[in-house]
């Protein structure tokens, strides 16, 4: 099938429109003094999308722009520039050029009739990016001139050359702008709060009635009555028409995947390599305030996978592998979620490489690096500024990509981001993301005197809890729940509201989740549960990093939501570890620790430490073996229950290697059969401590029992 080109350039003209007011804005406060480096990599990041997308659509002047123009930020963005009134002139000069050749694609230019660069332009920006002088003062260019030249033709008529489009052809569809249509989208979310709001009067009339007079009684129930049908048969009318009005903006993928398709060809043919791109999935929907969002992390994805993953014709046949790269680009529903699968069949990424970057750009330093399991090192690629190519080109080296794919997919989307890679297999990213922004399932939470909300999908469970239950782990409060460590922390006191009186007896536990990290939040009691219209925060309010929205309770009273993954951030700094310094070993013994749930490892890692042990952390059996071989471990402690390879597997792997032949191996496990004890004995644990029953004092007398 043919590929709509027009259709490409046209989004492209759409998503220009959102990036060149940014760079406006953003040289303009470059202007006022404004050099903070976030507003500088915003600015850097809006020139490396447009060239990137203009790249991939052959709109080869506009790509020379940008490119010079993101040579010129990059100064900025290293400190090795500043910004001068020189370089905040240049930087307006490339903004009004590239403002002119989009407008001239929004009149109806073809690529191959856009003008040429304007050479002196791109090479005084590059010219300021090396420090060098920048030439005198030139006569106005012809950018200005062109410029009115398409004001004139836009409002002069046609010629017979030039037949006009037949735009009173009259069509079976309406085009609506999409400011329009969110305020019909936001006014009916506001309708159907204040119907909501409705539920509450028809039980206050309900609860009037029992208190009149019974001779008053028979009239007012028969007016309640009729009161609550009518609300009843309005709420399915009320929810139809809202789920209504958010269809009108749903959109399928095929508006960004289509793209995607061309574009992985013409970069991967830039770049010498040949890839075959299969898309599935393309005909699921999602709300276009999501399909705008997502447009600039699956470029930055598409363009990782072909210049970092996928590897040469030549390098791919000297490893046995078919010459042309597999890239897929895959969707599918999962309930009210929508997965999207970027997975290519390349070189896979080298945790020895990750690792020494992350060093040599002293992101971590070599005992932090130790500490880190083979996921969490994966996942140091998302931090700013990394990169793993060893030279900077037009299409990546320089660190900006993928540290906004995470932040945009978790903290604007509120959705997942999920890595996973194996060496000369390939890499594969996936993405969580809910179908709309608009409205979602809500938990309304009491936290004293203060209304809060969750988001479902941040939700696992809501348990009752006696607080004799907990076991204190390092001076954390920590909840066994099945074969987990889940830390428990105050809600009240996590978000800085006054404590609440809570009883010592059951506690109510609200589990939040984000992958494989939870955390039990002590709440006060369950408001409501219920779909509700998400509000985006104000302006003077976007600087709370805790808080992600608004929901509207009752008529006038406005619920904050609460931003999980920020939670869960605060909650590792907000909880008090204690030292204990009494009686620990004399020398520092290596720990490792193996466990598949992060929660868990991080626990056991407080107590150890508390201890004066040092501890190392993998997620599974063979992490921990390849650990374990690679390094020398004093003990090691590790659970049953695990993917890829479980404890019983690693123990015995472990007895049958000469270094660890007769060193410490504890199982800490959650199952409490005597077989399985004893199936734990046969393999050569040293002791197996049962996680129910799990006290941190005799897991430190264990050691020091086994450590001598």
């Amino acid at each position: 099938m043919a590929l709509d080109i027009q259709r490409f350039i046209q989004r492209f003209i759409e998503e220009a429109a959102d990036h060149l007011p940014r760079l406006r804005e953003g040289v303009e406060a470059l202007e006022q003094g404004d050099t903070h480096p976030e507003r500088v990599n915003e600015l850097f990041r809006a020139a490396h999308t447009l060239k990137g997308s203009s790249r991939m659509l052959k709109l080869t002047p506009i790509t020379a722009v940008a490119h010079s123009t993101e040579e010129l930020l990059s100064a900025l963005r290293d400190g090795t520039q500043t910004a001068t009134p020189d370089i905040t002139g240049l930087l307006n000069q490339a903004t009004d050029a590239l403002s002119d050749l989009v407008n001239r694609l929004a009149q109806g230019a073809s690529s191959a009739e856009l003008p040429d660069a304007d050479a002196q332009l791109c090479l005084a920006l590059e010219n300021a990016a090396t420090g060098k002088p920048l030439p005198t003062a030139q006569p106005p260019s012809a950018v200005a001139d062109d410029s009115a030249g398409i004001e004139k033709s836009a409002a002069t008529p046609p010629t017979p050359q030039q037949p006009a489009p037949q735009e009173l052809r009259l069509n079976d569809t309406v085009r609506v702008r999409l400011d329009r249509l969110d305020d019909v989208i936001r006014l009916m979310g506001e309708v159907l709060s204040g119907h909501h709001h409705l539920h509450s009067l028809v039980e206050q009339a309900r609860l009037l009635g029992v208190s009149l007079p019974t001779d008053r009684q028979a009239p007012f129930n028969a007016f309640s009555r009729e009161l609550k049908d009518s609300v009843l048969s309005q709420d399915g009318l009320m929810s139809d028409l809202h789920d209504r009005a958010l269809q009108m903006r749903m959109l399928p993928l095929s508006v960004v995947f289509d793209p995607l398709s061309q574009m992985a060809r013409d970069l991967a043919n830039s770049l010498g390599k040949q890839v075959h791109c299969r898309v599935h999935g393309s005909e699921i929907e999602l709300d276009r305030q999501m399909i705008d969002r997502l447009s600039d992390p699956l470029i930055h994805l598409l363009r990782n996978a072909l210049d970092h993953g996928l590897e040469t014709s030549d390098e791919r046949q000297a490893a046995g592998k078919p010459i042309r790269g597999q890239l897929s680009l895959e969707a599918w529903q999962d309930g009210s979620w929508v997965v999207i699968e970027m997975r290519d069949d390349g070189a896979g990424i080298a945790l020895a490489t990750v690792r020494q970057k992350a060093l040599t750009k002293q992101l971590l330093s070599e005992e932090q690096l130790l500490t880190l399991t083979e996921q969490e090192t994966l996942e140091l690629i998302f931090l700013p500024g990394f990169s793993t190519k060893p030279l900077i080109t037009d299409f990546s080296g320089r660190g900006v990509g993928m540290d906004v794919v995470k932040r945009t997919v978790i903290d604007e989307l509120n959705g997942d981001l999920r890595l996973t890679s194996h060496l000369g297999k390939g890499t594969s990213f996936t993405l969580r993301l809910p179908l709309s922004l608009a409205m979602m399932r809500v938990l309304l939470v009491k936290v004293g005197n203060v209304t809060l909300g969750v988001t479902a999908p941040y939700v696992s469970e809501l348990v009752e809890h006696p607080s004799e239950s907990f076991i204190d782990a390092a001076g954390q409060q920590t909840l066994i729940l099945r074969n987990e460590f889940v830390p428990v922390v105050s809600l009240a006191e996590l978000v800085g509201l006054p404590p609440s009186n809570v009883s010592q007896g059951n506690l109510l536990l609200l589990v939040v989740h984000q992958r494989h990290q939870k955390l039990a939040l002590i709440i006060d009691a369950l408001v409501d549960e219920r779909d509700m219209v998400i509000k985006p925060l104000p302006t003077h309010l976007r600087h709370l990093p805790m808080v992600c929205g608004m929901v509207t309770q009752g008529r006038n009273t406005l619920v904050s939501l609460l931003h999980v993954p920020t939670l869960l951030e605060h909650s590792r700094r907000h909880t008090p570890r204690v030292q204990d310094t009494s009686d620990q070993p004399p020398r520092a013994h290596r720990i490792l620790v193996v466990d598949d749930s992060l929660n868990t490892r991080e626990i056991e890692k407080d107590v150890l430490e508390a201890w004066g042990y040092q501890v190392t952390l993998a997620e599974n059996g063979r992490d921990g073996l390849n650990k374990a071989l690679t390094d020398s471990f004093d003990a090691v402690l590790t659970d049953v229950e695990m993917p890829v390879m479980d404890g019983f597997a690693l123990t015995a792997s472990l007895r049958e290697n000469e270094q660890y032949r007769y060193k410490p191996i504890i199982i800490i496990t959650s199952r409490e059969k005597e077989a399985d004890r004893r199936r734990g004995i046969e393999v050569g644990a040293d002791a197996y401590i049962v996680k129910g029953s799990f006290d941190q004092n005799n897991l430190v007398d264990t050691l020091k029992a086994l450590l001598g």
